[in-house]
This record gives C-alpha cells, structure tokens and sequence, in this order.
C-alpha cells in the first residue's frame, strides 16, 4: 500500500479507535490491529501530529504506579472523520472506475 495513503488511513483509523471512549497507546493497536497493521513506532508519533493539529487531547493518570496517557477526540477530530467518510466515497467511485466495475457509462 502507497505509504501516504496508509498514513493517512492510519490517522483516520486511531481517531475511529478513540471516538466512542477515551483511550491509550497499547489499547489503540489492539483495536486498530484487525483492520490494519501498526505498531508503537507507528502509533506515537501519529498520536504527536494528532495532539498538534488539535484532533486529540491528551490526559495522564496514574496506573500501577506509571502514569498512563489518555487520548479524547475532539470535534477538530471528529470533523476529520466526517470528512473522511465523504472523502471516501469519492475515492470508492475512482476505484470502481479503475475497477472496471464503473455503473456511470453504462
């Protein structure tokens, strides 16, 4: 797969992972791994650019004694899903097209 297409899936796929309860690292690549594959090196700095562009906040708690950082989606983030949702429909229209499975000219 592209590299910028999955880093892009990957983006949509943690916000999807984390948008009905707040989560953490470990948590995310358990829920993420059915679908697609990633791991910590991965998930980490996806979580940074997330927290930066605003789609993420972050909150530490105290757990056996480490402290454990919880990711939220924000609306900023839940808006990126809404509009990936549209995004994707236009992208499925393309591969049916390149699929030759394309109902339009027919």
């Amino acid at each position: 797969m592209d590299i910028q297409l999955k880093r892009g899936l990957l983006e949509v796929c943690v916000l999807a992972a984390i948008r009905d309860e707040d989560s953490y690292g470990y948590q995310i690549i358990k829920d993420i791994k059915p679908y697609i594959d990633i791991s910590e090196s991965t998930l980490y700095p996806i979580l940074r650019r997330l927290e930066t562009a605003e789609c993420l906040t972050v909150r530490s708690v105290e757990h056996n004694g480490r402290l454990r950082k919880y990711y939220r989606i924000t609306q900023t983030g839940i808006q990126k899903l809404e509009d990936f949702k549209l995004e994707w429909k236009e992208i499925m229209s393309v591969y049916q097209f390149i699929a030759g499975e394309d109902q339009v000219n027919e």
